[in-house]
């Protein structure tokens, strides 16, 4: 199932980059787009409900490049760092540019999801009172940075 919830909106001497959110809970899911939507980030924005369904939608070409994958650990059928291990070994996949954005504060899921090459490991707690800093974040990211047109 895909769900494209914004339009896509060129910004000024930047490319369109569209999001994949790979999250179960839609509660989490559904916060990340109004906070999306509050900071004016139009985005195309696509969601998975666990990792199978993130590698469906990513081998089918239904997410336009440049994307980056804001990536839940906990999910079922497929966790995130299952989803990382597959993803990296998949060559025409594994150079996404991947966030992890999750609950766990273990050090082996961080070590583990480091070793799959993530761009950044954020804790959910954190972003119930920086929510809005870290999507400003992530808008500054693809603001500043390359992406390649097809990845």
């Amino acid at each position: 199932m895909i769900a494209k919830v914004y339009p896509p909106v060129q910004h000024e001497h930047t490319q369109t980059v569209s999001l994949l959110i790979v999250e179960d809970d839609d509660i989490d899911a559904t916060a990340l787009q109004r906070a999306l939507h509050k900071l004016k980030l139009l985005n195309p924005l696509y969601r998975a409900k666990d990792g199978l369904e993130a590698l469906e939608l990513l081998r089918a070409g239904e997410i336009p490049s440049p994307y980056i994958i804001l990536l839940d650990l906990n999910m079922p059928r497929m966790n995130g760092l299952e989803f990382l291990e597959e993803l990296r070994s998949d060559p025409i996949l594994t150079h996404a540019i991947v966030f992890v954005l999750t609950t766990s504060k273990s050090d082996e899921d961080i070590i583990s999801a480091y070793r799959e090459h993530v761009a950044g490991y954020l804790l959910k707690q954190r972003m119930d009172n920086d929510f809005m800093q870290v999507v400003g974040l992530l808008d500054h990211y693809w603001r500043i940075i390359e992406l390649p047109l097809t990845m």
